[in-house]
């Protein structure tokens, strides 16, 4: 596949980009500054792009893209979570509908999964205060997707906890309600994250779903 990914210099974007390259498709990375540190593959191409410009997106994605992936996230402490999160799913829905791609997979947040019926992760008074307005932005986002006629989108939450960690090759799915193990814990590896992240955008399934991963 030959595939544009959008946040490919962040940990989770450049995991992605990294497990796409090692199963053999084509990757152009776009970010900010039009570089990915210490990342090079012949099958790797880097450029600069706004992914909260729908200019932009409308741009690049008419390049020929069998499908376009999200991994576009705020740095902590330094931007602002709804202007980047939330305007990139404005961007890549206005974008991607002008040069016709219909096929984009995102990187989503944890925070508005269920852990009971109507309640929510991003509801609990011990919640972090510092991924609240992450997590608010992620649920905002994740309704604009699910409004989008115009995509086949997936939007895939991680588990409570992703963390670096061993690329083991597996994990669970799960629809709307945090996935925990045996003990109650809701984690997964940044690695095997972006193994699901690949495997949903080479299958081609779980089309206008949000999806979450987990051990």
């Amino acid at each position: 596949m030959n595939i544009l990914l959008f946040g490919a210099s962040g940990h989770i974007g450049s995991a992605i980009a990294g497990e796409l390259l090692s199963r053999g498709h084509s990757v152009t990375g776009a970010t900010r500054t039009g570089a990915i540190a210490g990342k090079s593959h012949e099958g790797l191409t880097v450029v600069a792009g706004d992914a909260t410009c729908a200019d932009t997106v409308a741009e690049l994605s008419a390049r020929g893209y069998d499908a376009v992936a999200s991994a576009v996230g705020p740095k902590l402490g330094f931007d602002d979570d709804h202007k980047i999160i939330v305007g990139a799913a404005n961007a890549l829905i206005e974008g991607l509908a002008r040069s016709g791609v219909r096929r984009v997979v995102v990187l989503g947040g944890a925070g508005s999964l269920e852990v009971s019926p109507g309640v929510k992760v991003v509801d609990n008074p011990n919640f972090p205060a510092v991924w609240k307005q992450n997590a608010l932005a992620q649920s905002e986002a994740l309704g604009l997707y699910r409004q989008a006629d115009t995509l086949d989108w997936t939007f895939i939450s991680p588990a409570a906890l992703i963390e670096p960690g061993e690329r083991t090759g597996t994990y669970r799915v799960g629809g709307d309600q945090l996935v925990v193990d045996a003990e109650g814990h809701s984690r997964i590896s940044i690695a095997d994250y972006a193994v699901a992240f690949a495997d949903v955008l080479e299958r081609g399934d779980a089309i206008r779903s949000r999806i979450t991963v987990a051990y």
